[in-house]
C-alpha cells in the first residue's frame, strides 16, 4: 500500500471511531423495497422509528428494526451508558445494491428469460441531537 493511500485509510478509520453505525450486508431483498422502509425512518428519533418499524407491514422492516437496535447498542457500547429516550436520532441511512443472482426461467419457443434476484447492503448511522447540532 502506498504512503498516501495508507494515510487516507488511517484517517477514514479514525473518523469511523467517532461515528455510531451498524451495517447489514447481503440482504436478499431488492434495494428498491428496502429503500421504502429506509425512507420511513430517516431523521426520526430512534424510539419513534422502532415503533414505526414494528407496526409496518413491509417484510424489510423487521430487518431494519434489528439493524437499528444494533446501532443503538453500538452507541451505548462506545459511550458506556444507556441511551435516554429522545436522545438518539437516525442521522443517515442508505441502501446500496448488493450482488445479483442471475437465474433462468423457461420461456416459449425454447428461450429462457433471465430473472435477477437482487440483494442489498444497508448502513444506518445514529447520533445524539447535541452532536448533530454541532455538525450542522
Amino acid at each position: 500500500m502506498g504512503a498516501r493511500k495508507k494515510i487516507s485509510a488511517e484517517k477514514r478509520k479514525e473518523a469511523l471511531k467517532t461515528m455510531y453505525f451498524a451495517k447489514l450486508q447481503n440482504v436478499p431483498t431488492s434495494p428498491r423495497k428496502m429503500r421504502l422502509v429506509a425512507d420511513m425512518i430517516r431523521g426520526m428519533e430512534v424510539n419513534r422509528a422502532l415503533g414505526v418499524l414494528k407496526f409496518s407491514s413491509k417484510e424489510a422492516s423487521a430487518r431494519v428494526e434489528k439493524l437499528l437496535r444494533s446501532a443503538i447498542a453500538n452507541w451505548e457500547q462506545k459511550n458506556e451508558r444507556k441511551a435516554e429516550s429522545g436522545e438518539l436520532f437516525v442521522t443517515k441511512i442508505y441502501v446500496d445494491g448488493g450482488a445479483t443472482l442471475k437465474r433462468m426461467r423457461p420461456a416459449p419457443q425454447g428461450r429462457g428469460y433471465r430473472i435477477r434476484k437482487r440483494s442489498n447492503h444497508v448502513t444506518l448511522f445514529v447520533d445524539s441531537k447535541s452532536t448533530n447540532d454541532n455538525q450542522n
